[in-house]
């Protein structure tokens, strides 16, 4: 499956450098190294959902995972890529929706999502949310990282109530952290880093 080079997220990273674009800092993002490093998910299968560029999954095959990376932009997939074959990692690299999962039930350990869910359309994010449940192993491990609703009104800015409607009823929520982040761009942005798991009974 390829996109096109001249709409949406394709089109963003056909037209413009990595570094005009605020959430891709070229390092692999706090929360997640913080994860990893406290042990509080150790190497497994891995996804990486809305991989961007790369630094991300790059940073978890780095560390031992086995690691699928999915995007919507074959540019972003081949900037990742390259990012692998620079630091001499192994990732499956794939191109496709973020909605509709292609992944076996129960295949992931962890599921890493920095800004995906928050670009979900709202008829979706049931779907979305879904297909993550569905393919993260019992006991699994889903970080996911949305926009606050203190950056605005918006459709896709949410309140930790919002948050918790959306995912209690099928994640156990262990950690909700409202955070600052100074992106790429040198705007500092506000999100929510929630960290879930799938009950195994």
């Amino acid at each position: 499956m390829s996109t096109s080079h001249d709409t949406g997220w394709d089109g963003i990273y056909h037209r413009y450098p990595l570094r005009r674009l605020p959430w891709e800092l070229g390092r692999p993002r706090e929360v997640l190294v913080d994860l990893v490093e406290s042990e509080e998910v150790t190497p497994c299968e891995a996804l990486d959902l809305c991989c961007g560029a790369g630094t991300n999954p790059v940073y978890l095959a780095e560390k031992g995972f086995d690691v699928t990376a999915l995007d919507i932009s074959d540019r972003a997939v081949e900037l990742a890529m390259e990012e692998a074959r620079r630091s001499g990692v192994d990732i499956d690299f794939l191109i496709g929706d973020f909605v509709s999962l292609p992944f076996a039930d129960e295949r992931f350990g962890f599921v890493f999502d920095f800004g995906c869910f928050h670009h979900v359309n709202k008829g979706e994010r049931a779907s979305f949310i879904d297909g993550v449940q569905r393919t993260l192993d019992n006991g699994g491990t889903y970080l996911m990282v949305c926009f606050s609703d203190r950056n605005g009104s918006a459709e896709n800015h949410f309140s930790r109530r919002r948050i918790v409607e959306l995912f209690g009823d099928r994640f156990e929520i262990s950690q909700i952290h409202h955070v600052s982040s100074m992106e790429g761009d040198g705007v500092t942005r506000y999100f929510y880093e929630v960290l879930m798991s799938k009950g195994s009974g």
